[in-house]
Parts: structure tokens; sequence; C-alpha cells
């Protein structure tokens, strides 16, 4: 009987120990799966973070790059603006300087065209009738007219001479201007100027026609030229 209770324990102390190893393993089991789904969602996690982050790193570039295309957009644009306005403000300039040259130009032609005309004018004898010869004048004029032939001038430049004279002094020998003292036929200034070709200067006619006609054909070449500058300043 004790041999048989014996083996009836030691059996029932088998199965014991089996089933306590068997839910042992079971609980194992069981804990193993749990850590190993933990650690499975860990790591999804950290893969979907890992892509978060590279989307919005892709995101990131982008926005920069866009933004970096605008700015270089904007730089461009203002440059060529810029570029715009420095093109105009040549081109404003050089037509600037070509409308002063032009303007220049013209001028300096017409006042050389003013200036040939002027010779011109003062060269040519008279623009009226020629006297035939001195006898068409009298009392002084009839003298300088006969010295006029004398000093070489034609007596194409006896209208101009005439002129000449009749303005400063209506031909009077005595004539004399109250403000300047100018005097005589030329009306020398002063008066005691034609000395050099008499000392009867205040009195002679002919002295002081002899001295005006050197005169203007030292200074002027000639009585017509005379005149018109004359005409021009309104002295001679």
């Amino acid at each position: 009987m004790s041999r048989l209770w014996s083996r009836l324990g030691a059996r029932t102390a088998a199965v014991a120990l089996l089933a306590v190893g068997v839910a042992g393993g079971f609980y194992l089991g069981e804990d193993r799966e749990t850590r190993q789904g933990a650690t499975e969602q860990v790591g999804q996690v950290e893969i979907e973070q890992s892509q978060y982050a590279q989307t919005e790193h892709v995101m990131e570039s982008a926005r920069y790059q866009t933004e970096l295309r605008a700015a270089q957009r904007a730089e461009a644009e203002l440059a060529a603006r810029r570029a715009a306005a420095e093109r105009a403000a040549r081109k404003k300039r050089a037509e600037e300087a070509k409308a002063k040259a032009e303007a220049e130009a013209k001028a300096e032609a017409e006042k050389k065209a003013a200036e040939e005309a002027r010779k011109a004018g003062a060269s040519k004898p008279y623009d009226g009738p020629i006297p035939a010869s001195c006898n068409e004048y009298s009392g002084n004029r009839k003298i300088g007219c006969a010295m006029l032939l004398d000093t070489g001038f034609g007596i194409d430049q006896m209208p101009c001479l005439d002129k000449l004279w009749k303005k400063e002094s209506g031909w009077n020998h005595k004539a004399r201007n109250s403000s300047s003292g100018a005097y005589g036929i030329p009306q020398a200034l002063p008066g005691s100027k034609m000395g050099s070709a008499g000392s009867d200067w205040e009195t002679n006619p002919a002295t002081q026609i002899e001295w005006g006609l050197g005169y203007i054909k030292g200074r002027y070449g000639t009585p017509c030229q005379a005149w018109a500058h004359s005409q021009d300043v309104g002295w001679y």
C-alpha cells in the first residue's frame, strides 16, 4: 500500500509540475507577444515620425526654392528696370548733347552768314544810283568827291561817304558836337587830331576831308565799310 500511494503521489506531483510548466509557458509566450507588439508599435511610430520629418523637410525645401526663385525674379526685374532707366538717361543725354551741338552749329552758321552778309553789304559800293561824276555835287561834298577819287577810291564809294558825313556833320566843316567835342566834317574826336593833315584843320574843309579819308582807309578800308559799321553801331 505504501508503494502504491508513493507512486500515486509521484504521479500527482508530476502532473502538477507539468500544469505549472504549461501555464508558465503560456504566460511567458503571451508576455513575449505583448513585448513584441509594443516594440513593433514603437517602431511604426518612429517610422511615421521619420516620414513626417522627411515630408516637412521636402515641403520646407520647396518653400525655400519658391521664395528664392521669387527673390531672384524680383532682383532680375529691378536690374532690368535700372538698366532701362540708365539706357533712357543715356539716350536723353545724347539727344540733349546732339540738340545743343546742333543749336550751337546753327547759331555759328547764322553768325557766320550774318557776318558774311554784313561784309558783303559793306563791300558793296551802294544800292542806289551811282553818280556819273563829282559835278553832281556842290560845296564841301564836291570837294570831298574830288579828294575821294584822288585818294584812289572809285566814285561808287561817294554815295556811302556822302551818307556817312551827312549823318555826322551835314558836311559842315564848323560842326561841333557839344556833348563829345567832336569837330568838323568827319567829326574827329578830338578835333585837334586833324592837325596831322594841316594846321588849318579848324577852318579848311579840304584839310578835314583829307584827314577823314585817311582815317576811313586805315580803319575800315572803304567809305562803304565805314558806313556799314556806322549803321551797325551808330558810330564809325
